[in-house]
């Protein structure tokens, strides 16, 4: 994972839908953001806030409709994101509590930074992350995995930037295994 998406990424997979069983074990699903002092203590230790507050109920839902948000713009092809009106309406929407300015300063000279100093500053850079991949074009590399059972976000190093699920031996094997007893349930040369 590039640093620059770092908690980009780990803010979308604060929320685990994994429901399959692997080796024997069932995954557990789990939100890392169950109340506003996780989600300040989940700031703290990503160094977006620098001592552990307990964010208002205010920004709290803000941050999970952030998230809601994020997710559901990634879950989209990469080539379909901008098409998707409700989606990216849905995305926008929830960026609006979370200002930025442009600031001198940073590698490229200019860098986004958070216009408040509290809680929402740390939600405010994680929209600047956002931005910022965007325009760098590694957004389009930050994906949901296509298995239901699994909505993990990862990043997808491949060449071509093709791949669906975040792993292919375990989340693209077990699509291609359902997919191929799919096909043969419903075939009757297949029991020939």
């Amino acid at each position: 994972m590039p640093d620059a998406l770092a908690n980009l990424y780990d803010f979308a997979n604060t929320l685990d839908l994994r429901h399959f069983t692997h080796h024997g074990v069932q995954h557990q699903q789990a939100d890392a953001l169950q109340n506003p002092a996780a989600l300040g203590e989940w700031m703290h230790q990503h160094g977006l806030i620098h001592r552990a507050a307990v964010p208002s109920r205010k920004t709290f839902e803000a941050a999970l409709r952030l998230r809601a948000a994020i997710r559901a713009y990634l879950k989209c092809d990469p080539a379909e994101r901008h098409r998707k009106p409700a989606v990216t309406a849905l995305l926008g929407a929830a960026m609006e509590p979370f200002a930025l300015r442009v600031a001198v300063g940073g590698k490229d000279g200019f860098a986004l930074r958070p216009v408040m100093s509290d809680a929402q500053a740390g939600l405010s850079a994680i929209v600047a992350e956002l931005y910022d991949a965007a325009s760098a074009g590694t957004l389009a590399r930050l994906k949901m995995c296509a298995a239901d059972e699994c909505q993990r976000v990862f990043f997808d190093r491949s060449k071509p930037g093709t791949r669906r699920w975040c792993q292919s031996t375990l989340c693209g094997n077990r699509e291609k295994t359902r997919t191929y007893r799919e096909r043969h349930r419903h075939d009757p040369t297949s029991e020939i």
